[in-house]
């Protein structure tokens, strides 16, 4: 994929030359080119797994299949919420991403989308989305959907990506409350169950985005985003990924004795996924230490299938 050039015209938001790219492309009738810039600021592939793990916690809270109504309701509140925030983070994150070259074609970057109009686009789908969820669920499933919105944008966002090395760690809440959000969505209450999910959510993130930082720690190091990848030694890097997948795989298994009705359907996959997990952060680990490339998409990539697998084998194991 081809590059914008290295320095944008102008860094400060609202300025005239952003303004005046931001409108051009609607002067120059591409609508499209618009309408998909916005769809990418919600950032997609974000929202669709934030919803493999939404469904089955309501699956197995309902012990079966629950209201469509109620399933259709909590998956577009909760991809507009997710929506919301990466809106928002887009827009607080602009300055950075401009300086990053992964991120360099995003539509704030690249005047698509003004700031103005994707701050109130993010405002908007983070208000229609509260009040679909209290219109339609339970107050403890949208102070939750809310509580994630804002907890991602204004501590996260604002505040531990820019300032500590343990950013991944406590911004690893938010990714995991779509979990409780579902599960409460159902049930108005939350039970050990629940929180073993949330907790495999929560251990994921590590790796996962460990090695992504990885890969783009010339990028985060840019931009002056403190990720540890960035400011730590590779052992000290890969001591926590294995740390946080081992503890993954313990609290997906965690999962089983503490559901009731919990069997072999979601066993058997969890024990399966769970093993190719720890011999890939392994060899993640075991090419660092002897010097060679770490490849660490390979355990990224392979880290979303994990957690695909393993949702959808509680999904299936609610159903039987």
């Amino acid at each position: 994929m081809s590059m914008i050039t290295e320095r944008p015209v102008s860094t400060a938001a609202g300025s005239p030359a952003r303004a005046n790219a931001a409108s051009g492309a609607t002067a120059r009738g591409d609508w499209r080119a618009v309408l998909r810039a916005y769809v990418l600021l919600t950032k997609p592939r974000i929202v669709e797994q934030l919803l493999v793990t939404t469904v089955p916690p309501m699956m197995l809270a309902a012990g079966g299949l629950p209201s469509l109504w109620l399933i259709a309701v909590v998956l577009l509140g909760g991809s507009l919420a997710a929506g919301a925030a990466s809106v928002i983070n887009c827009y607080i994150d602009r300055d950075i991403d401009q300086v990053m070259r992964r991120t360099k074609r995003r539509p704030l970057p690249s005047h698509t989308v003004s700031p103005r109009s994707a701050l109130v686009f993010g405002l908007v789908l983070a208000a229609v989305s509260t009040v679909l969820m209290a219109a339609f669920t339970n107050w403890p499933a949208t102070l939750l959907t809310l509580a994630s919105i804002a907890y991602y944008d204004l501590v996260y966002t604002l505040w531990l990506k820019r300032t500590t090395t343990q950013n991944t760690f406590w911004g690893g809440i938010c990714g995991a409350t779509p979990v409780l959000i579902g599960w409460v969505a159902v049930t108005g209450s939350l039970d050990p169950v629940a929180w073993a999910l949330f907790a495999v959510v929560f251990f994921w993130q590590m790796p996962h985005f460990y090695a992504l930082a990885i890969k783009y720690r010339t990028d985060y190091a840019r931009a002056n985003i403190p990720m540890l990848p960035v400011v730590a030694s590779v052992r000290r890097v890969n001591v926590e990924i294995l740390l946080f997948s081992w503890l993954t795989v313990l609290a997906s298994l965690l999962v089983w004795p503490l559901g009731d009705g919990i069997g072999p359907v979601y066993l058997v996959p969890a024990l399966t996924v769970g093993s190719i997990f720890l011999i890939e952060a392994h060899r993640l680990a075991g090419r660092a230490g002897r010097g060679e490339p770490m490849r660490p998409m390979r355990l990224f990539h392979w880290s979303t299938t994990y957690l695909t697998i393993l949702f959808l084998g509680a999904a299936l194991d609610a159903l039987v």
